[in-house]
């Protein structure tokens, strides 16, 4: 099998899409108990973390994602669950940072980012994307479920500007009748800020987190409510398969963006995989059943065969589930979002 050598040789899917970004998934594990990602029980059960030994190591991370990187992969995003309580994960981005012309980007709640944020710059990470879907006390510790401050999330933001980390993304999911409220609050907090914004639509992700499209507040009514008051206009995207979709403040002040899977999917131009904490490569944030990784890998399997592997997966890949979204989808299976990182 003649493997990539050049960016004419770089694996299609079925679709044309090629595969720029890995979002990599260093542990399923989380301190938040938001109810739309990882709820405190799924169908009557408290959550079963997987074992120690069942996580892929940074060695076996980074020779997969230096694989990643052979078949066009420039883009890493360290996820989770939430990815700074893996002990040092610090050390892999070190390993990771070492890959040529590769973006390395981590998301994270911000529980623990202010202590973290200098040591992850001093390691090679270059940008971090927090998850803060309200700066109402009430809304947000209900929405976290384990009684965490907003404040201590605005200091790991303030920390991660300070250690260099910009711009900051700040990740909002917005439900109906939970925090829609509570839009314009963070708008006009982070305008001006340096930081960029964006509004994620409710998905239905996953099989635990209750979703119903009544529950989706569109982005374009986002769009509006939020123009209303503080005029904005579209600019172009930063590149092809940006998720988010981008718009300005016309006073120059800043910018945000909206995350429209549900009601505008981009699946047309999605380049993302993803890995997840034991090894499981999936194609699609919707998908069900992912392909083992690990067990070749701690079978001796060579680079070449694992080449082979993961390129015959992603050639084979049709995913467009938001596209098909319909009565259809309803009862597929989904891996947890709490499991793939989102």
């Amino acid at each position: 099998m003649s493997l990539p050598t050049s960016p004419s040789e770089e694996p299609r899917d079925r679709l044309g899409r090629p595969v720029r970004d890995l979002r990599i998934s260093v542990t399923d594990r989380c301190n938040f108990r938001c109810r739309y990602c990882m709820p405190r029980e799924v169908f009557g059960h408290e959550f079963e973390f997987l074992p120690r030994a069942q996580l892929l190591t940074f060695e076996e991370i980074h020779r997969l994602a230096a694989l990643f990187h052979r078949l066009g992969v420039r883009k890493l995003r360290i996820t989770g669950g939430e990815p700074l309580l893996r002990k040092d994960v610090d050390r892999l981005i070190g390993m990771l940072a070492g890959l040529p012309e590769v973006e390395l980007a981590l998301t994270t709640n911000a529980s623990s980012l202010e202590e973290f944020a200098p040591r992850l710059v001093a390691a090679g990470l270059g940008r971090v994307t927090v998850s803060l879907d309200s700066l109402d006390e009430a809304v947000f510790r209900k929405m976290n479920d384990v009684e965490f401050p907003v404040s201590r999330v605005l200091a790991g933001i303030e920390a991660a500007i300070a250690a260099g980390l910009t711009p900051v993304k700040i990740n909002a999911m917005v439900r109906r009748g939970i925090n829609e409220h509570t839009v314009l609050d963070l708008v006009r907090h982070f305008k001006g800020s340096g930081c960029i914004l964006r509004f994620i639509e409710f998905m239905d992700v996953g099989t635990t987190n209750g979703w119903r499209l009544d529950d989706v507040v569109p982005s374009r009514v986002l769009v509006e409510r939020i123009g209303r008051e503080l005029p904005i206009e579209p600019i172009e995207p930063n590149y092809t398969g940006e998720v988010a979709r981008r718009w300005r403040f016309t006073d120059g002040d800043g910018e945000i963006g909206f995350i429209s899977s549900v009601t505008q999917p981009f699946c047309g131009t999605c380049s993302r995989a993803r890995l997840s904490a034991e090894g499981l490569l999936y194609t699609c944030l919707f998908a069900a059943d992912g392909t083992d990784l690990r067990t070749p890998l701690r079978s001796g399997a060579s680079d070449e065969e694992l080449l082979g592997l993961v390129g015959g997966v992603w050639r084979g890949r049709s995913d467009r589930y938001s596209e098909v979204r319909s009565a259809e989808t309803e009862a597929l299976s989904r891996i947890e979002m709490s499991y793939i990182g989102g």
